[in-house]
């Protein structure tokens, strides 16, 4: 999301057309219900979800502060958000998980096209190497705001997670913010102060790694498995096969 909202149009929209501020876990909710309907469920259940964002975002502009003119459905824009949400996924779950190799993160990149595709971009990374390439053009584009220091002070003291958890929301929003590439991070002004304090990402590999094996039937994962006849294991296992 940092990379996200480090870019002024894709800022201005997210910050002037969602509920974020008032809601920020309704909000969240509603994004990570989004990517697992869109990795795990039904196809016809995907699209049609992905076509109601789709009629959303044709409604969706406006112009920055800068006075640029910008709109959701700009297939430019929406290939700097559908990379940079798999190259979060893919790096939080390397550092914090299971190492990826770089072939990894590329089959993840090229597996993610058919949903960049049907949400209006024809131009997204299919490989590791062409997110490279995109991030590095967006260096001229890439800039400090108030609203990334607002965006992470939301989350770090709303109640997004159980009461019993709490105290590691920081945490993990500092994990998060560590898988930043770091001239991003120094450009938009995330000093190390923002970064891993003691002990923290060894606490969060342990997260992840527990998070990893555990297998819940609720998960879309199982859900997934059991629909197609599978064990409910099934993609936990499968995935140690990366």
């Amino acid at each position: 999301m940092i990379l996200e909202l480090a870019e002024p149009a894709v800022r201005t929209g997210v910050w002037e057309h969602s509920t974020f501020r008032k809601e920020p876990l309704k909000r969240l909710q509603h994004t990570g219900l989004a990517a697992m309907m869109t990795v795990y469920g039904p196809r016809s259940t995907a699209e049609e979800m992905i076509a109601g964002v789709v009629r959303r975002h044709n409604n969706i502009s406006g112009v920055t502060p800068h006075g640029e003119r910008y709109s959701a459905s700009d297939s430019r824009l929406l290939a700097w958000v559908q990379a940079t949400a798999i190259f979060g996924f893919a790096n939080a779950y390397s550092r914090y998980v299971s190492c990826l190799s770089d072939r990894d993160i590329s089959q993840v990149f090229a597996e993610g096209i058919h949903a960049a595709r049907l949400h209006g971009t024809v131009n997204a990374p299919v490989s590791l190497t062409e997110w490279v390439r995109l991030l590095d053009s967006m260096r001229d584009r890439l800039e400090p705001s108030p609203i990334i220091f607002e965006f992470i002070d939301i989350m770090e003291n709303s109640e997004l997670l159980p009461r019993p958890f709490r105290a590691f929301q920081g945490a993990m929003v500092r994990g998060a913010i560590e898988v930043v590439p770091a001239w991003v991070r120094e450009r938009v002004g995330l000093t190390e102060k923002f970064g891993h304090r003691l002990a923290e990402h060894s606490f969060l590999r342990c997260v992840g790694a527990l998070a990893d094996r555990t297998v819940l039937p609720s998960t879309p994962p199982v859900q997934a498995s059991r629909r197609l006849g599978l064990p409910p294991d099934y993609l936990y296992r499968s995935s140690k096969l990366w």
